[in-house]
């Protein structure tokens, strides 16, 4: 079955086709605009094409307030419409609180993990905000959530009178450790900074886990910000380009 899987997110709408867990066909489009006066017809020119080559389309959403204009823009009744969220979460056991308050791009994640990867597992999302999630034995458990790199620079540049605005593709660091102008200087805080934290946070949850689990995590990595990691990461974690939409296909596909 090829479905068409969608994921908004605070800054831009992913998608693509997704038909046995590959993934094809994939775009993105700035949310903001999809929120302007002529932002819904042009997500529905950007999307209608893939969705007539779909038998269903699957979505999970982080901003609500483009949810009806996804609706609208991709209601056929030919076509069934699948909204991803803690209360249409099949075969994945939510072990948390307050699960209305989980990211729904996480769940996804977390089926996708479940799916295709094994249990236990963590799985880091590199976006605006970077996101871990922990899947166990016993299900969905909970996370961390950290500022995104490309948080870090904007916060940087915005709170400063000197500092300049570096882009994500800006943020190679240079091979020494000590920065000779204030872009090395910025690029080495923000890059090795932003690979640190990570491994920090990593290191504790794969340390609990441990505790109680019989297998050792698999950790995932996806998001646009994976290529900002330093270059020993490769053999740290495994990367997964397109694990949400993944994840999507197979919520879809369990709820029947």
């Amino acid at each position: 079955m090829k479905l068409l899987c969608i994921d908004t997110g605070n800054t831009s709408i992913h998608y693509g086709l997704v038909e046995d867990g590959a993934v094809s066909t994939t775009g993105d489009f700035s949310t903001a605009a999809a929120r302007s006066a002529n932002g819904p017809g042009a997500l529905k020119a950007a999307l209608l094409p893939l969705a007539e080559q779909s038998q269903g389309i699957a979505y999970c959403s982080v901003v609500p307030g483009i949810n009806p204009i996804l609706e609208q823009a991709l209601a056929d009744p030919a076509r069934p419409l699948f909204h991803l969220n803690c209360n249409s979460c099949p075969g994945l056991p939510i072990v948390y609180p307050k699960p209305e308050e989980i990211g729904q791009d996480r769940l996804a994640n977390a089926l996708a993990a479940q799916t295709l990867h094994g249990l236990p597992a963590v799985v880091i999302d590199m976006g605006t905000a970077v996101s871990f999630d922990i899947i166990s034995s016993r299900g969905y458990e909970g996370g961390i959530i950290a500022p995104g790199i490309g948080l870090m620079t904007r916060y940087l540049h915005e709170q400063t009178a000197l500092l300049p605005m570096l882009e994500e593709s800006d943020l190679l660091p240079p091979e020494t450790a000590i920065g000779k102008s204030t872009v090395e200087a910025m690029q080495l805080g923000v890059a090795v900074g932003f690979s640190g934290m990570i491994e920090a946070l990593l290191k504790r949850v794969v340390a609990e886990l441990k505790t109680r689990e019989s297998a050792e995590p698999a950790v995932l990595a996806t998001g646009g910000s994976t290529a900002n990691l330093t270059a020993d990461w490769a053999e740290k974690i495994r990367f997964v380009e397109h694990l949400t939409l993944q994840g999507l296909a197979i919520a879809f596909q369990r709820a029947g």
